[in-house]
């Protein structure tokens, strides 16, 4: 045992674990779990009662979930690309963005010392999220906790692939088009399919009078992105990197 460890603040009551429930979006059959996953180290008399433990299961369940839906979602995509894709979507960074946006940092369960300071480390509330998925998984499978993941990351994956690995081609044909051409780029929706829950959508980008190759997206956001890419790619003679044939 850590004899620094700080002393113990109180444990979440059931109120609060009801409204963090409500946050999350999943209801526990057993209200322990949940508890465990909000325990940090500084809040517990030994560390094998913190949510460290855990924290491991769910970065492996959340690592699984997301190479599946990048491996479903973009089957042009190599590995290497994918593995770019994951790896901003599962680093800390990412995490502690949801659990910040679900509210977590409210509820976990800290030592006082760490209680006491207005900012909590984005390290804590990000390893808060990969507790709580073991929590789901733990409490009821794979199906919730895949859920659960989904509903949080797939805004992630969408923005990662949107910028291109950091690469805005939005704004490079924008600042093109106005450099050479004093204009906007237009972006023109040619057509959509698909199910509500999850359309695609084919957008070709234009400067001026020039009409560039079509790409097909999840998202506009996306498919504008992947437009521009096109354009790009023909403005400095090289081939489109997006078929416009189909999605």
């Amino acid at each position: 045992m850590n004899d620094n460890l700080t002393e113990v603040t109180a444990s979440a009551n059931d109120t609060d674990l009801d409204t963090c429930q409500e946050k999350i979006g999943y209801r526990f059959q057993n209200q322990q779990l949940l508890t465990d996953a909000l325990k940090h180290a500084s809040g517990v008399s030994h560390r094998l009662a913190s949510n460290e433990r855990m924290e491991f299961l769910g970065d492996a369940i959340l690592g699984v979930v997301v190479c599946e839906q990048l491996y479903l979602q973009y089957p042009e995509y190599m590995e290497g690309e994918m593995t770019k894709v994951k790896s901003v979507v599962v680093s800390r960074d990412t995490c502690a963005r949801i659990s910040e946006r679900i509210g977590l940092q409210e509820y976990l369960i800290l030592g006082k010392g760490m209680a006491a300071d207005p900012q909590i480390p984005r390290s804590v509330v990000a390893a808060a999220l990969e507790s709580l998925i073991a929590a789901i998984y733990l409490d009821g499978g794979m199906e919730p906790a895949k859920e659960f993941i989904v509903r949080h990351v797939s805004e992630e994956i969408e923005q990662t692939v949107s910028g291109e690995f950091g690469v805005n081609y939005k704004s490079q044909l924008q600042q093109y088009a106005q450099r050479e051409h004093s204009v906007t780029p237009v972006y023109h929706l040619l057509d959509e399919k698909g199910p509500d829950h999850s359309k695609c959508f084919k957008i070709a980008a234009q400067v001026s009078q020039q009409r560039f190759s079509p790409a097909w997206g999840k998202s506009k956001k996306e498919s504008e992105q992947r437009a521009a890419h096109n354009a790009m790619s023909q403005i400095n003679g090289d081939e489109a990197p997006y078929r416009s044939e189909e999605a």
